[in-house]
Order: structure tokens, then sequence, then C-alpha cells
């Protein structure tokens, strides 16, 4: 490679990868924890029923129905991916001879309402109501941190919210640094793809470090680039088509795209004349469409005699990688208006979307594919952290003015800071949520946020690479060993008797912290006997 393509790659790399490191290493280590998002909110909620849930809609209806005039509402049934629950959109009913009473006083853990219509979340385990902010979990909240959902709560708008903006910015960056690291090694790719120096100096460490996990982990983290940002920049992506092939109608592109589901009935003023079983009918289609699962349910003018159901399903990985499927049926007369298998009539639309989502969230392959998506998504951060590393040493020189090797200093130290500070605050958060006595969105965000900012000034103000790593693991340790401790304790699950009882997501997030504790033990050993003081800020001023 001559040099001019070299200092190309080179700067582009070092450029794009410096500009986007602490937002990237946020997004690599919430993402890794996401994997586990159903795992952790049983964990936090201490359900020990697995999947086991029996979702009775029937019950749902009639505890509604004392509390609001059912007849000619429309209702949106969001099922959570875990099948624990679902979130549920109720409208305000079309028939005007109808008084619209106002909801009573609604229950501990529920949304109050204004007007006729509802939005809640519900639990089919305990058959509870709560408000989206009320149900909030942890597993909810790094799921969303990785994409940066917590930063649209800053009042910039282009088009989409601020979070979701940075996290696509950041997606499309990631991929230069991605390309323009791949071409920068490509001539020593064979060669140094297994040299790894462990017992050689830090520098020497870290390039190594850098460059083998970079390369392993490239096809992983080229998959998490592209996808991403598809996912996250869809609208951005989509807006071009909707104007030239739509002419600006973007909703009908996102119907096409079976994002959206348009359902438009007329409302009949006549009573349905029949009892509607909305278990059975579940049920029914459910057995039809064997290998899937029901994602969406979608009623339109409840008990009226043009009352109609479109149910929607996504076919299980293992049976189908790709499809969807969904049927419209008027319940007077049950005619099916519209039908589409999910298992027998996947389309391009579906292989495309099908590919992108799965791929991107490891749910195809169990818990096996995912704890290998989890040690990806963790030699990741290795790769960011061993890069500012890299970056901070290689500009600690003589012949660098001192002015320059301080700002160096202190940006790096700032970003290591930050970034490492995550595992322990993560581990810490969670053993909090078994003592305060109500967990929400706003507990969630105070407990994680504010020891994450305590801890970050305490390390930053150690001003010592060496240190910095040092201390986190230590606190790493003590904090991961302390979760399944904190679990045991509060609700007497311990590792043994989830194990027995089947409780697989809680056993697997108390081992997951488990193992992470005596990671951290090793590594920080390795460090307290090898790591050398960083000197740049003890240099005499010239």
């Amino acid at each position: 490679m001559d040099q001019r393509k070299y200092n190309i790659y080179f700067h582009t790399h070092t450029i794009s990868g410096i500009i986007i490191a602490a937002l990237l290493y946020v997004i690599f280590f919430a993402g890794s924890f996401a994997f586990f998002k159903d795992s952790i909110s049983a964990w936090q909620k201490a359900e020990t029923h697995g999947e086991n849930i029996s979702a009775d809609y029937n019950y749902l209806i009639d505890s509604l129905s004392k509390t609001y005039n059912l007849q000619g509402r429309d209702f949106d049934f969001y099922m959570l991916n875990s099948g624990q629950g679902a979130y549920i959109n109720m409208s305000a009913s079309k028939d005007t001879t109808i008084s619209k009473p106002v909801p009573v006083e609604a229950k501990r853990g529920r949304r109050q309402q204004s007007g006729d219509s509802a939005y809640f979340l519900y639990y089919f385990a305990n058959k509870t109501p709560t408000s989206y902010a009320e149900g909030y979990d942890m597993g909810e909240f790094l799921y969303r941190l990785h994409f940066l959902a917590p930063l649209n709560q800053i009042p910039i708008r282009l088009g989409t919210p601020f979070g979701y903006l940075l996290a696509g910015i950041v997606s499309f960056l990631f991929l230069f640094a991605l390309i323009t690291g791949l071409l920068l090694h490509w001539d020593k790719i064979k060669t140094n793809f297994f040299l790894f120096r462990p017992w050689s100096k830090w520098k020497t460490v870290w390039t190594d470090m850098h460059t083998v996990l970079g390369v392993i982990g490239f096809p992983s983290q080229l998959l998490f680039a592209v996808t991403g940002v598809v996912l996250i920049t869809n609208f951005v992506l989509t807006t071009p088509f909707s104007h030239f092939l739509y002419e600006g109608k973007q909703e009908q592109l996102f119907e096409d795209l079976q994002y959206n589901r348009t359902i438009e009935v007329p409302y009949a003023y006549q009573a349905l004349d029949k009892e509607f079983d909305m278990n059975a009918y579940v049920a029914e289609w459910q057995q039809t469409w064997e290998g899937s699962r029901i994602s969406r349910i979608h009623i339109r003018n409840f008990q009226d005699q043009n009352m109609q159901v479109v149910l929607e399903a996504k076919p299980n990985p293992a049976r189908r990688f790709a499809g969807s499927g969904f049927v419209k049926q008027n319940i007077a007369t049950g005619e099916v208006l519209e039908s589409k298998s999910p298992i027998d009539d996947a389309n391009y639309v579906d292989g495309v979307r099908s590919l992108i989502y799965h791929l991107h969230f490891g749910d195809f392959g169990g818990t096996p594919l995912r704890l290998v998506f989890f040690v990806l998504g963790l030699m990741g951060c290795a790769v960011i952290i061993s890069g500012i590393m890299i970056w901070l040493v290689a500009r600690n020189k003589n012949n660098v003015p001192l002015y320059k090797r301080r700002f160096n200093f202190w940006a790096s130290n700032v970003f290591l800071s930050a970034c490492l500070a995550m595992l322990p605050v993560t581990a810490f958060t969670f053993i909090m949520l078994k003592f305060l006595p109500t967990i929400n969105q706003e507990v969630v965000y105070r407990v994680y946020f504010y020891s994450w900012l305590v801890l970050s000034i305490y390390l930053i103000a150690l001003r010592n690479p060496s240190r910095v790593n040092l201390h986190t693991l230590i606190l790493s340790a003590i904090t991961c060993l302390l979760v399944p401790l904190a679990n045991g304790f509060t609700t007497g699950l311990w590792l043994w008797k989830t194990k027995q009882m089947g409780a697989d997501g809680i056993f697997l997030i108390d081992m997951l912290f488990l193992l992470l504790g005596i990671a951290s033990i090793i590594a920080s050993w390795k460090v307290n006997k090898q790591a050398k003081p960083f000197q740049v800020l003890l240099d005499k001023e010239k």
C-alpha cells in the first residue's frame, strides 16, 4: 500500500473513531445487555413462570367493561416479545348516542387517563394495568439506551428525535471507522491475525488487542453497524422514496413496508347479535398458524354489527426465518376478508425486514446465540477502549508540545472514565432495584445517571488511566458479585433454586453477573501487578 492511501485510511479511521468513541461504547455496552432484555425484566420482577403464560383477553375486556362502556371502541394490542403482556390502546367510542363517563380513579400502578380513551401496559400474569413510565424496567432502559433514546428529551428535532438522530450519525461514522480500519491492516491481516503479545509493554498490548479483536470481530461489528443504520434511520432512508415513488404519501410507503396497517371500518350503529370470545378467537388462529406467535391485535367497532378483528403474527425463527402474517375477519358473519400465512406466504419485504431484525437482535438461535452476540458486543467495547489508549500513547511524545499532550490526556481521561464506569454503575443499579420500594422510569433514570455522573467525576479526578482501570475493575468485581446475592437475599431466588425451578431468565442474569465479577477480579489482579502510571501530568512545565 502506498503512503498516500495509508495516510488517508489512517486519519479517516482515527478521526471517525475518536469522534464517536464514547457514544459508540455506550451503544455497544448497553446493546450487549439488551440481548437479554426479557431475562432482565424477569429478574427484576422475580418472574419464575417463564413463558408459560396464558393471555386471558376475556378477563381484560370484562375488567375494562366495569369502568368503561366498550360499545363502539377500537382496541390495539401490541404484544411484548416475551409474551408476558401487551401495550393496549383503547379509543373513545364511535357511538355518539352513548354517554362517555369519566373513568374512575385509576388503581395504583395505572396511569391516569383524561377523556374517554386509554393507553396502558398490561401484564397477563398478575392482571395489572400500568402506564409505560410506571411499568418501566431495567431491560427496557438498557434496550433504549443502546440507541440513545434517553437523549430524545433534548428539544432538538431535525425530522427525527435527537437521540435517534445521534445514534444514526454514530452508526454511519462507525461504518467509516470499520472499513478504513480493515483497509489499514489489510496488508498484514494474515500475519497479525493471531498476533497477541500480552506480556509485552502496554502500548504493544493495546495495539495487539485493538488489531486482533478488531479483525476477528469485524464481521459482527459490520453487521451491527449496517443493520443499526437501517433500523434507526429508516425514516431518513425512506423519505426520498416517499417523495418520488409515493408522491409524498409516506404513510402508504410504511404500510407497504409492513410497519403500519391502516384499518378503517364504518360504524353500523347496530349491536352485535352474538357474544365474542376473544380467547377462543385468538387460540383458533394461533393453532392455524402453528409455529408462529401473535404480535398485534386490532379490534374495530367493538360489539357493533360491523365489528372486525385483525391479527398480525410472526413466525418463530426456528420454524421460519422470514415471514409475517395477518388475518382480517368480520365477526358478525365470520367471513375472512383478507389473510396471509406467516409460515407459507413470505414475500420479499418479509425477507429483508426479518433478515435485518434477526441479525441485529440475535433472536433466532436462543440463549446460546445471544451469549455469543453478548461476547461480540463486549469485544467491540474492548476495541474502542484499546483504540483510545493507542491514540493517547502515540501522542504522548516529547516532540509534541505539552499543551497538546495535556489536551490529549484530558480528552482520553474523560472518555475512559465515562466508558469504564458503565459496568459498575449497571451492576449497582441492578442491586438498587432489589431494595428500592418503588421502581419506575424516573427512579431508573435517577439511580443510573446520577451514579454514572458521580463515579465518572471520581475516576476523572484520579488523572491516571491505569488507576482508572484498576478502580473500575475492583468496583465491577464487588458490584457484579453482589447482584446475585442481592437477588437471593431479597427474593430467595438463589442460583441453584432458579435452575431447579426452570426460571432460566433469572438464572441467566445471576450467572452472567457472577462470571463478570470473577473476570473483573482476575483482570484487576493482572492490572495491579503490571500497570504503570501515566506520566504526562507529572512532566515539568516548560
